[in-house]
């Protein structure tokens, strides 16, 4: 179903340029880099490659005094990785800012009693005060650790997510953890994600995972009897029960999902998951380092899928089977055709309203290339995309998904996403909660693609026709028939009546 267009890249070089001759030499020199406009394999000298690093740079430190849009190690490690995990109690170990920022904003659905055996959506921290600074933490933090397992004794586990303090003085939350641990007989990870490591939250995505790989795994004999089909489901955070919806299909063809992590996810799923036979990666920029782990130490293959609408929902799913053989393909064929009525009348229903619609994108870890086909599946056209805290990976793989002329942006300022929403007027923008509002201001309508504005899933066939409905919801809403400047208003209305003397 994918669309075949493409996008003015004269106009987009020409708005990059525009951007650029704002700023100081210097600070242009180095933006350049992470501005550019897609090409085709002809114009790249016939090699079929996506975008390369020569074409966008990412993954740099972020220039001082610009708007940037990204987070912190903390928030890569608490606020995606290990937070959605709901049986165990994650500590934000440090001043309360953090925590309270990051209190249940993500919609990690779950089942269970919470603040019984589930505690996703409670918030748990230290409260740093300047006596903790000065003379260290580590006994508060064995209290508190003392008085989890007394008032919440089901819980699987503690993880300790540190925040910037615990870095800076020194506080040894390792040994803390192993002596806890031993005396509570339970789970406890420490992760030293201080929010002023690396240049993004990126780097608390890697560094969670790395505490998976030391803390977690081998380190209790799980008793667990694996099957020839089951599989992991990775970096699915179930924002709005996308993981539930991806659940299904994988088990209506055959699978058996052993463990979907971090998303609704238990610890007992994550120590069990090296006797899965495949690793499947939702979001590859936040969990490709536990799967690289677990290829190279437990011999588990490991495949990005992607279930954003029907095309890709189609490839995912037949190159899924492909891996398990004849009986699980054969299965998946008549799954898909099961579907293919929903698909039709979905697409019958919203393509009309919604075809020719061009979008921007700029969100983190997958969406910004995961989610084009789904857009071009309605009859819509992907004008510009972009990454938070993308790699130079993150942009080869995008470079299969984008058209000629698109604009591609990394780590894109403030100034410059909304010069270039002003430049090309989009139909639809779709980014986070920090972009949403400015945009609406200019009379755009505007989808956030972080946690689905409090809608969801998307994931799915089902979720195909929810992501139809309100993409259609936002761009022919009536209320943007009716923005007009006041004084737009004052200057056409007609000559008011004077009444005669």
């Amino acid at each position: 179903m994918g669309l075949d267009y493409e996008n003015d890249g004269a106009l987009h070089a020409k708005l990059i340029e525009d951007v650029l001759s704002q700023y100081p030499d210097k600070a242009a020199k180095r933006r350049k880099k992470h501005l550019s406009v897609a090409t085709s394999k002809d114009e790249a000298g016939g090699e079929d490659k996506g975008l390369s690093e020569c074409d966008v740079k990412s993954n740099i430190k972020s220039i001082p005094g610009v708007m940037t849009i990204r987070g912190c190690a903390y928030a890569g490690s608490k606020g995606v990785v290990w937070g959605p995990v709901k049986d165990m109690v994650h500590i934000s170990h440090g001043p309360v800012g953090c925590g309270q920022y990051s209190w249940s904003q993500r919609r990690n659905y779950y089942v269970g009693t919470t603040g019984i055996d589930t505690f996703v959506t409670m918030q748990f921290t230290s409260d740093f005060q300047e006596k903790d600074i000065v003379f260290g933490g580590d006994k508060k933090l064995e209290k508190i650790i003392d008085e989890i397992e007394d008032l919440f004794p089901l819980s699987g586990g503690i993880s300790v997510q540190s925040e910037c303090p615990i870095g800076l003085i020194g506080d040894d939350i390792e040994a803390v953890s192993r002596k806890k641990a031993k005396e509570h007989e339970k789970t406890i990870v420490p992760v030293r994600c201080e929010g002023f490591r690396g240049v993004s939250q990126s780097l608390g995505h890697h560094i969670a995972n790395d505490a998976i790989r030391d803390w977690v795994f081998d380190k209790d004999d799980v008793a667990f009897e694996s099957g020839p089909y089951d599989v992991n489901v990775v970096g699915d955070y179930n924002i709005g029960g996308d993981a539930w919806a991806s659940r299904i299909l994988l088990e209506e063809i055959g699978l058996r999902v052993v463990g979907n992590w971090s998303g609704d996810a238990t610890l007992a799923e994550i120590e069990r998951a090296p006797k899965a036979k495949l690793n499947l990666i939702h979001c590859y920029r936040s969990m490709n380092y536990i799967c690289r782990h677990m290829e190279e130490k437990y011999g588990i293959a490991w495949m990005e899928y992607n279930f954003f609408g029907p095309s890709q929902i189609e490839a995912s799913l037949r190159n899924i089977a492909k891996h398990f053989g004849p009986e699980i393909e054969e299965k998946t064929e008549k799954v898909i055709a099961k579907y293919r009525p929903l698909v039709d009348a979905v697409i019958a229903k919203y393509q009309p309203r919604l075809e020719g619609r061009t979008v921007m994108l700029y969100v983190g870890g997958l969406r910004p290339r995961h989610v084009i086909t789904a857009y071009e599946d309605l009859g819509m056209v992907i004008v510009g995309t972009g990454y938070e805290f993308a790699h130079n990976d993150d942009y080869q793989r995008t470079g299969h998904y984008v058209k000629n002329g698109t604009l591609v942006y990394d780590d894109v300022t403030g100034y410059e996403l909304e010069k270039f929403i002003e430049g090309i007027r989009p139909d639809l923008v779709g980014s986070g909660i920090k972009e949403k509002y400015p945009v609406q201001k200019m009379g755009i309508p505007f989808r956030q693609m972080h946690s689905w504005d409090y809608s969801g899933p998307y994931h799915g066939y089902d979720g195909f026709a929810i992501f139809a409905r309100d993409m259609d919801l936002a761009i022919n809403n009536p209320v943007w028939g009716l923005y007009r400047a006041p004084w737009k208003k004052m200057k056409d209305a007609p000559p008011t009546a004077v009444a005669a003397e």
